[in-house]
């Protein structure tokens, strides 16, 4: 794909995946959470010059540095993220001020080992982008998937993960 198309795609992923974070969803196990970042992982192993072709050790290295940047993110957005039960037994979350902030982080870090890449003169493509991001939505979804693991029907009087304080028994009135 030409460099905008690439761009205005990352674009409107991290875009779409932000927006949709800042309200309440569903978590299941059963659905696909790793689809969208096997998808990303397609379009960035897709492209012929992952590594720049001039620069091919320093190219490595920052791919490597882009694939823990976006681990980390993807970690930090996780453990940031509020998951709750509600009392029919369907756990939810929703992204937390602390999670918007380890984005920014994520992102100026990214944009840091750009500008690294450019003064090295190290050739820089829109894969390690998609890669990063295929990484961010992957730990981010796995780490969600993991955590509302616990949850059963017979858990829902439980709060929030990790409150463990339960709430009283509804009684019916007399």
């Amino acid at each position: 794909m030409p460099g905008p198309a690439n761009a205005l795609l990352i674009t409107a992923a991290v875009v779409l995946i932000v927006v949709r974070q800042f309200g309440a969803r569903r978590i299941t196990a059963d659905r696909r959470w790793w689809l969208v970042p096997a998808v990303l992982v397609f379009l960035a192993l897709r492209e012929p010059d992952l590594l720049g072709p001039d620069h091919r050790i320093q190219s490595a290295v920052l791919l490597a540095a882009e694939l823990l940047i976006g681990v980390a993110t993807g970690a930090g957005w996780a453990w940031t993220t509020r998951i709750w039960t509600e009392p029919d037994g369907t756990v939810w979350s929703r992204t937390t001020k602390a999670g918007i902030a380890v984005w920014i982080v994520g992102i100026a870090l990214r944009a840091g080992l750009f500008g690294l890449g450019a003064v090295l003169g190290v050739h820089q493509d829109s894969s390690a982008l998609f890669l990063a991001l295929a990484a961010t939505l992957l730990v981010h979804s796995g780490i969600l998937v993991w955590r509302s693991g616990p949850a059963t029907p017979t858990d829902a009087r439980s709060s929030a993960y990790g409150d463990r304080v339960p709430q009283p028994a509804w009684k019916e009135p007399v």
